[in-house]
This record gives structure tokens, sequence and C-alpha cells, in this order.
């Protein structure tokens, strides 16, 4: 973890990129009850804040329930609620009084105006730093495509929206363990494709040895290779954002 966010820090600062750093300290949404879950609240909250303090940099992580939150957000810049759980009330507007940040990731199930109503619940609580992310529609059984259009949709909310470039190409019913769980070659095309939509961060997951990793292996982008397809990527958006402000 901490090689991961020395290197992501390196490559961020030398491109003048910001940097949130993400990593979950609980990942609720397995397979099976028997699949690493992640080193749980109190000891994953103290990493993220040992990555924080040594680095310098703003930290996030999912949080999965509202008795999470006081703690959460003694430590993290920017709370995120998983997209599976984008329409609890309670989750989310606690969040949004936790005093910090919030990151909604679009539920797989929902199209991109109907996250008007997790903004406005957010809102409702007086909280105005709020993110959206989209990651995927549901396409039949185990599949997710992208309608690019929906960034466009949401940034109509008036707020920033993030893409998610790797939750993307996961294969779901295959355990993310297995290679077959997922399409990582297609990454660097839908990160291109997110921010020539007028994306304004991209969400990514990432590893030294993405089939060594414990969680979504089959959809790791590899930590090698992020300096090359973030360069490309920040070139693109200033390409972009001329043409938006083209007259």
């Amino acid at each position: 973890m901490m090689r991961t966010a020395e290197t992501l820090v390196a490559i961020t600062r030398k491109l003048r990129i910001p940097l949130i750093f993400k990593s979950s300290y609980e990942k609720d949404n397995r397979s099976t009850a028997e699949f690493y879950r992640g080193p749980g609240l109190d000891k994953g909250l103290a990493l993220l804040a040992r990555v924080k303090d040594t680095f310098g940099v703003p930290v996030t992580s999912d949080v999965h329930r509202e008795s999470d939150i006081p703690a959460a957000a003694d430590v993290l810049d920017l709370v995120q609620i998983p997209a599976y759980l984008c329409q609890q009330t309670s989750l989310v507007t606690a969040a949004g009084r936790s005093g910090r940040a919030v990151n909604v990731k679009k539920g797989q199930f929902l199209a991109p105006q109907n996250m008007a109503s997790a903004v406005g619940k957010l809102r409702g609580t007086g909280c105005r730093d709020i993110l959206v992310t989209e990651r995927g529609s549901s396409f039949g059984y185990n599949r997710l495509v992208n309608d690019f259009i929906a960034i466009p949709v949401m940034k109509d909310l008036g707020v920033p929206v993030v893409y998610d470039a790797t939750h993307s190409v996961r294969l779901y019913g295959t355990p993310s363990k297995d290679p077959r769980g997922g399409e990582p070659q297609y990454i660097p095309t839908l990160a291109r494709a997110g921010v020539a939509a007028g994306c304004d961060a991209l969400f990514m997951e990432t590893h030294p040895d993405p089939p060594s990793a414990l969680c979504d292996a089959a959809s790791q982008f590899p930590l090698p290779r992020m300096e090359h397809m973030l360069s490309q990527a920040s070139r693109l958006a200033a390409i972009v954002r001329e043409a938006e402000d083209a007259p």
C-alpha cells in the first residue's frame, strides 16, 4: 500500500495532476464470505492516516454503514458511498452531515439523471462538496456497459463527475481472482473515452502486480503502466478543456 501510494504521488506530482488516494478499509461486496474483506475499520483507517501523513495527500475510502461515519470522517478527506448503497438515505445523509466532501458512485441500476436524488439528499444536509461517479450500467447479466452521455448528464446536476475506468471492466459472476473475471486490456480505452466525454476526475484501481491483488485482481491496472496512461489522459483533458472554453 505504501509503495503504491509513493509511486502514485511521484507520478501525479510529475504530471501536475491532483491525487486523492483511495483504499478500502473494508470490502463488503464480495461474492463469498470467505474472500478477503480488508483490515477492518480501525486498522484500515490507521493505514490511510499513515498514507495521508507520510505523503501529504487527501485520502478516501468506501463507507458501508452509518455507524462507521464518525470514525471515518476523522481520517478521510472524502467519504465515498458505494454504488450499491447510493440510494440508502440514512447512509447518504449521515455522510452529508459528516463535514467531509462526499463522492457517491452511481448504481449500475440507475439512469444518470436519477443521481439527482442522491445529490439532493446531500444538499439537504448542507453538504456542498459533492462528487458523483459513473461506473457503468448493467447490461443483461454479469456485464457492464458505459454510456458516456452519462457524464454530461450528471455534470448538469452542478457537481463534478468522476469516471471509474476499472470497475467498468469487471465481468460479474466470476470471482475477481479469476483472470476471466475482467477485461483490463480495455481500461486505457475507457479512461480516454471518459476524459474525452468531459469527466472531472478518473477513478482507477491499480496494483504493482494485479494477479496477486487480494480484491478485484481481474480489473486492476498495472502500476508500472500508470504514468504513461495518465500522461495520455492529461494531454487529452487539456484538449477537452480548450474545446469547452471555445466560444
